[in-house]
């Protein structure tokens, strides 16, 4: 059964297009995808996250059983913060990528992505039987609200401009908003989460205030020119985190699954690595084009036109190591286009 946002009927009185994410019927779309993309780069939007994994997580060994579960160090976390982190499996596979809200010293949110949620669940409840997870999705909704303009918005309307990575608790008239200064767009703002039987009238709190309407199709264009990667294109078992780059992520310091696994592609070197790269005009690489550099081959993670810089832009592998400078090609309609790997797409 497709499942639905509580504020779904909002989303078609305002012209949204819906499509599956993860299983739930979710705002592709409103008035166009560049448009929306725009709108967040230049002032600041709302997206519906609500399919997004989130439960609650509490009790004995509850803080020990995410220790071992996920590869960074919950013990850093302090209340009041949040953290990202991965589940790995005993090969150093990335099983899903998550976001960490620490209320207090036995209080967390786990944040998983939508197709995750019941699996990172299991996981946490296989480490600590005891400990309690309850399912926040059924009983809340998630915004995430994004763009230059967006602290400003959320001080006006919720008293909060959340500092990157912090989370707060507040109310507005009445009904309980929990507020995060994360995101997926390389944008400043936050995210929040609202009861359900409140969500409706804060999204047209927000709308009101002045927030495009955005679908997933823009937040998919945003997080790739933020060079941020999407778990089941940029990130799966196949891959470990030191080969996605996000060794930032990765404590060494406790035990966790798929810790040895990580050491030994620390001392023997990757299989491979996650680059950028942009390409000319209108060449677009799609997930799956070969790339080759030298005699090295790898594959487009994610790739689309980049709205702001006007050309093509894509994350790939490449087999082997970093090694300095590579001369990248990718194949479009079987042909080989030269590209060039970069630090970063924009500069935020």
């Amino acid at each position: 059964m497709t499942e639905r946002s509580a504020i779904h009927e909002s989303h078609a009185d305002l012209g949204a297009r819906f499509v599956d994410f993860g299983g739930w019927e979710m705002p592709v779309q409103y008035s166009s995808v560049l448009d929306e993309h725009n709108a967040v780069r230049s002032s600041v939007g709302v997206f519906d996250v609500s399919h997004l994994g989130r439960f609650s997580w509490q009790g004995p060994d509850a803080v020990d059983a995410l220790s071992q579960a996920f590869c960074n160090d919950i013990a850093r976390l302090q209340p009041g913060r949040t953290q990202y982190t991965m589940a790995l499996d005993q090969s150093g596979g990335i099983l899903d990528d998550i976001i960490l809200w620490r209320w207090s010293e036995s209080l967390i949110w786990v944040l998983p992505n939508a197709a995750n949620s019941d699996s990172i669940t299991q996981i946490c409840l296989d480490l600590a039987p005891g400990a309690t997870a309850v399912d926040l999705r059924p009983m809340t909704t998630s915004l995430a609200i994004q763009g230059p303009e967006a602290p400003a918005l959320l001080e006006r309307l919720f008293g909060v401009a959340p500092k990157r990575g912090t989370i707060h608790h507040v109310d507005l008239d009445g009904a309980e908003v929990w507020v995060a200064g994360t995101g997926y767009t390389g944008e400043r703002g936050g995210e929040v989460v609202v009861a359900n039987e409140s969500a409706a009238l804060v999204f047209a709190a927000v709308v009101e205030a002045g927030a495009v309407p955005a679908g997933l199709g823009a937040r998919d264009t945003l997080r790739l020119e933020a060079a941020l990667p999407l778990w089941g294109q940029d990130l799966d078992a196949s891959i470990t985190p030191l080969e996605a780059g996000l060794d930032f992520a990765v404590s060494f310091d406790h035990e966790f699954t798929g810790k040895a696994a990580l050491e030994a592609q620390v001392a023997d070197g990757v299989a491979k690595h996650r680059v950028l790269f942009e390409t000319e005009g209108r060449l677009i690489p799609r997930h799956g084009y070969r790339v080759r550099a030298d005699v090295r081959e790898g594959w487009v993670s994610s790739g689309n036109f980049s709205p702001t810089l006007g050309h093509g832009i894509g994350m790939a592998y490449i087999d082997g190591p970093p090694a300095g400078d590579l001369d990248l090609e990718v194949e479009i309609r079987r042909e080989w286009h030269r590209a060039r790997i970069v630090d970063r797409f924009l500069d935020r």
